[in-house]
């Protein structure tokens, strides 16, 4: 494996060939990154007496980037392209906010990709008034719903994400997940044979029915950690796992996100935006009180993926800042659990082993 030293001198070379710029014209520098095994620079270069600033992305190993990071079902289609390319051509057509590819260079493993700047949805959300937090949310909604409904309709064959679905073994192995990492590796022992039994009988339910919901082209990642702020717009990245799921679990892991706090108040005025603008979009009525406990219920799985997956993140990959965020995304969980009485015994058998359920 490259040192960042050395992954610089390749980007610089890549680049140099591709605009035909001798390398000291060209400027690469690290940026901050994320969970993934891929890393990201910015490139800045001067072309037609301009400085112009490209974001590099850098794939740990090309081939390998060709299957998920993420568990995807057993009945997708073969990938015969990077994901990332695929996904971003059909939600472009779709008139997704996606970062245009300028170049990919499969031998290197670069991508130059445009820039949109250093204006993290997180960070611009997690300090704003409600007014700002609300009028951003609403634009991220909005670009949503285009993935779900107008990327839905131009189902066209091409786009990957149109091959695999969150159907039941999906979905259960992401409880599964929670379970082998945010209890057996967070407590350093395996739980109890009989409440593990009992606990996997009680999730099913759950995911048979958000198995059964009308499927969406689904991000898989919505949150604020993968949006950007440009141009007055939302810009959505890190859509490489997009696959078909319920239209319910892109918008839990926008409102239940386990890296910002919002009010329950805005929750619902943002849950009650998104039903307008879908109903407007898909040309149906949408039952507000069913609508309202199928989102929770995929926010309790969602957010006990994320829990585990934060705990997997550290262990496997040896990087412990993602644990921080943990008791705020199981606090989401235990509100949800509490709202139903069918869901008490649930919360029981995990709060033996899970103390922020408590």
């Amino acid at each position: 494996m490259l040192d960042q030293t050395n992954i610089i001198r390749v980007i610089t070379q890549t680049i140099s060939q591709h605009f035909g710029l001798p390398p000291h014209e060209i400027n690469v520098k690290p940026l901050c990154g994320d969970a993934s095994n891929r890393t990201y620079y910015r490139a800045a270069l001067l072309q037609e007496n301009e400085m112009i600033s490209y974001v590099v992305m850098k794939l740990a190993d090309p081939e390998a980037f060709k299957a998920s990071e993420e568990k995807i079902t057993t009945n997708a289609i073969a990938i015969q392209e990077l994901p990332y390319l695929n996904v971003q051509k059909h939600l472009a057509r779709c008139g997704v906010a996606v970062p245009k590819i300028y170049f990919y260079d499969e031998e290197a493993g670069i991508l130059l990709l445009q820039d949109l700047g250093d204006e993290l949805f997180q960070n611009v959300v997690r300090e704003s008034d409600r007014a700002t937090q609300e009028r951003n949310y609403r634009m991220a909604i909005d670009e949503l719903l285009k993935i779900q409904i107008r990327g839905s309709r131009l189902s066209d064959g091409d786009c990957i994400a149109f091959g695999r679905a969150f159907d039941l073994p999906l979905l259960m192995w992401e409880f599964d997940h929670f379970l082998e990492y945010g209890i057996d590796q967070t407590n350093n022992q395996p739980m109890a044979r009989q409440d593990r039994d009992e606990i996997r009988a009680l999730f099913l339910p759950i995911a048979e029915m958000l198995a059964k919901e009308p499927r969406y082209l689904t991000h898989r990642d919505y949150h604020s950690r993968n949006l950007m702020i440009h141009q007055d717009r939302v810009w959505v990245l890190d859509f490489q796992d997009a696959l078909m799921g319920p239209c319910v679990y892109d918008l839990a892991s926008l409102l239940r996100d386990s890296y910002i706090n919002l009010d329950e108040d805005l929750i619902d005025d943002l849950v009650e935006y998104y039903l307008q603008k879908k109903e407007s979009m898909d040309r149906i009525r949408l039952d507000r009180s069913l609508f309202r406990r199928v989102f929770d219920l995929m926010s309790i799985q969602r957010n006990l993926k994320a829990a585990g997956r934060f705990v997997y993140i550290d262990v496997v990959k040896k990087n412990d800042r993602f644990l921080q965020y943990i008791p705020r995304t199981i606090g989401y969980v235990k509100r949800n659990l509490e709202k139903y009485p069918e869901l008490t015994r649930l919360k029981v058998l995990l709060s033996r082993y899970c103390r922020d359920l408590v």
